[in-house]
């Protein structure tokens, strides 16, 4: 077994229920078409990468999508906030015998397998990765000993989480990855050419 998991947090893609914020601007069905985009590019760039990855579902586990059970193990977040269910993908992974954990969510656009290489490499010198993302939060997480308080007391999509994260964490040994910029609002992705086939009916 590899001692390495990617945990990767989805959203069920159906209409109305996945990127609410982006779909306020661009309507419920453009929001899905491009939250099924950027699953398809989760998919691209963590389907070769030498860990073993569970994928944690929002609603429903679905069998035959886009995620190959022969490359990801299939799993159903618990938990009443996003705290409270990364911290129970965490627990469920430390209690399976993995050393290093991380988690990262699926509307990464500027994310790699590269970048995802490089922050599992942080592990042989550092007790915690994180990679902030532009809007004061974090667009991954990894740690080698579960710590609860990570989870607790934050206003989970905020600009407050990034640094109240830190602040749990700032005796620790923690890797700071690149700022990158995760995919919520119309202002995110308006200048990105991949996402122009989206927007042609967008009034600017």
């Amino acid at each position: 077994m590899s001692k390495n998991l990617l945990l990767i947090l989805t959203r069920n893609p159906e209409l109305g229920k996945c990127k609410t914020r982006l779909a306020a601007k661009v309507g419920d069905k453009t929001a899905l078409d491009i939250y099924k985009f950027l699953l398809d590019h989760t998919v691209s760039f963590t389907k070769d990468l030498e860990v073993t990855k569970w994928v944690y579902y929002s609603e429903k586990i679905w069998k035959d999508d886009i995620w190959d059970p022969k490359t990801y193990h299939k799993k159903l977040q618990k938990g009443k906030d996003l705290g409270e269910r990364m911290y129970n993908a965490f627990k469920e992974g430390f209690e399976a015998g993995f050393e290093n954990i991380m988690v990262i969510g699926s509307d990464m656009y500027h994310l790699d397998q590269h970048d995802l290489e490089n922050a599992f490499s942080k592990f042989n010198n550092h007790d915690y990765v994180v990679g902030p993302a532009e809007d004061g939060g974090y667009y991954l997480l990894g740690m080698k000993t579960l710590k609860e308080t990570l989870f607790l007391n934050k206003e989970w999509g905020t600009d407050s989480v990034l640094t109240d994260t830190l602040k749990d964490i700032k005796s620790e040994k923690v890797a700071l990855l690149d700022e990158k910029n995760d995919i919520d609002y119309y202002e995110d992705i308006k200048d990105i050419k991949a996402f122009e086939p989206f927007l042609k009916h967008i009034k600017k």
